[in-house]
């Protein structure tokens, strides 16, 4: 499962070799093994399976698929920090973006690190570490959306949310060599984002390729009467 494509993912559920259950217990240790700089927030196997568990609809187009979330964007219970430890909250409710995602059957298993409130371009600047690149250690991963890169990068999920105001989504999925949608501005709500620049901002998608991330975006987008620039 290391490495797989939403398509790997989805013919493994479909063909029986796996179930969203086991998958996650064969996910979790490798998640706790990787680098700690990648994460901010990282839930534990038994937050993982309990997600696994209350999927019921395999027909769904992200059943047991695991992503990750930058640490700028709310995942509900899961302490929001952009990065900055004084600045945390813990939302009640996930981002519009990731409601859409977990309704389609996806299911997080972390937030990611980045650039302190997403301002910077090479996803060193965070209290929580440095982001390595993926390919050598000795270079910078790009940032701000460092984390997010980074694990998609390593194959740990096939897809991660970022942002993107400036190149924060770009700039990193470049230097570790995947896929950086930067959506248009309103395709996808902003709708519980910590923003850089309100009027510029737009939540992104890392993946392993452009199908995959042309699908989670279309899965992500969509009209949300809450944000004033959703269109």
């Amino acid at each position: 499962m290391i490495g797989w494509t939403l398509q790997q993912w989805q013919a493994a559920y479909r063909n029986g070799d796996l179930t969203p259950v086991q998958a996650m217990k064969e996910l979790a240790p490798r998640l706790h093994d990787s680098e700690r700089a990648l994460w901010i927030h990282l839930l534990d196997e038994s937050s993982l399976i309990e997600q696994a568990n209350a999927l019921t609809d395999s027909s769904l187009p992200l059943y047991g698929i695991p992503f990750a979330v930058k640490d700028n964007i709310d995942v509900a219970g899961m302490p929001t920090t952009a990065a900055c430890p004084d600045f945390a909250y813990t939302p009640e409710a996930d981002a519009t973006a990731v409601r859409l995602l977990r309704k389609a059957g996806a299911i997080v298993v972390g937030k990611t690190n980045l650039d302190q409130f997403a301002t910077g371009l090479v996803g060193t600047r965070s209290p929580y570490g440095a982001v390595s690149n993926s390919f050598h250690a000795d270079y910078v991963s790009g940032g701000s959306s460092s984390g997010s890169a980074s694990v998609v990068a390593r194959g740990l999920v096939p897809f991660a949310l970022g942002t993107d105001t400036a190149g924060s989504g770009r700039v990193p999925a470049g230097f570790n060599n995947i896929v950086g949608l930067k959506p248009t501005r309103g395709w996808l709500s902003n709708t519980g984002l910590v923003p850089a620049c309100r009027t510029l901002d737009c939540i992104s998608v890392f993946a392993l390729t452009v199908a995959d991330a042309q699908a989670v975006a279309t899965i992500a987008g969509g009209f949300d009467p809450s944000d004033a620039y959703s269109r």
